[in-house]
């Protein structure tokens, strides 16, 4: 065995691995998955579980959480795709607008959430004999709340992708796991430190599903809770989609090759 060879071979997937997208898969992942379960089990050891169906209600959050993804992952990889097969400039070099383009994509994901939505629930019902639908009629609304939380956290990212490239694709998966510690999927808002809430209370996420745990465990719907999801979330997605066309104008004028 020669030691030369192997420290090239080394050096080589160490200047790979040194590249920022796999610098925050090094530490960001585990950063989240610390906080997330981390806070989640401190919440449950503190709570008397049997005071109220505890697994249905983190399960409706993650089937929850899952609708949120999956209308981030529409957006922000499906740009991502383009990138990849280098067809970016293709497609933007025929009468396609800007506009129909983003239109198509929250078809599909519209598409693509309804069989989420389905498969989730029915796992959640043969493994575990729990209904996630128990909150009856209310699932509609928190849904389609949901979902634009999902377009503007996508657009935010796709953003930032459309002027910079692939050299941030890593930001399609990243973005909305940077704001899951603070949406309280699985735990109250209580659950969060001081400055946690300070943030959670930004965000549209958490009101969402602070208003799913108020249906489960005391079983009304509350539409202050609802009405400031859409708020808020109507508050960012405006202007993330109006930077996503800035910023594709910009880069577009530089020339869409470049991101290939």
């Amino acid at each position: 065995m020669s030691f030369g060879r192997i420290w090239a071979v080394f050096l080589r997937y160490f200047y790979f691995f040194a590249k920022l997208d796999h610098l925050c898969d090094l530490f960001f992942w585990p950063v989240v998955d610390i906080f997330l379960w981390g806070i989640t089990i401190v919440w449950v050891q503190n709570t008397e579980a049997g005071t109220f169906p505890l697994a249905l209600v983190i399960l409706t959050g993650l089937v929850f959480w899952q609708i949120i993804w999956r209308s981030n992952y529409e957006v922000s990889v499906n740009l991502l795709q383009e990138f990849w097969n280098r067809n970016l400039v293709n497609l933007f070099s025929t009468p396609l607008k800007l506009s129909e383009w983003i239109v198509s994509l929250m078809l599909v994901g519209l598409f693509k959430i309804c069989i989420t939505i389905s498969f989730g629930a029915l796992m959640v019902w043969l493994l575990y004999s729990l209904d996630v639908f128990s909150m009856g009629w209310a699932f509609l609304p928190f849904t389609a709340s949901l979902v634009l939380s999902g377009w503007f956290i996508g657009f935010l990212s796709a953003s930032i992708m459309i002027y910079f490239g692939q050299r941030v694709q890593m930001l399609a998966w990243m973005t909305a796991y940077f704001f899951a510690p603070f949406s309280a999927v699985y735990y109250p808002l209580s659950a969060l430190p001081e400055w946690g809430q300070s943030i959670a209370k930004m965000l549209p996420m958490t009101y969402l599903f602070e208003g799913m745990r108020t249906i489960l465990i005391q079983g009304h719907f509350s539409w202050y809770l609802f009405t400031m999801s859409v708020v808020l979330n109507l508050a960012y997605l405006i202007p993330t989609m109006v930077l996503f066309k800035w910023l594709f104008d910009k880069s577009r004028s530089k020339g869409l090759a470049r991101l290939e």
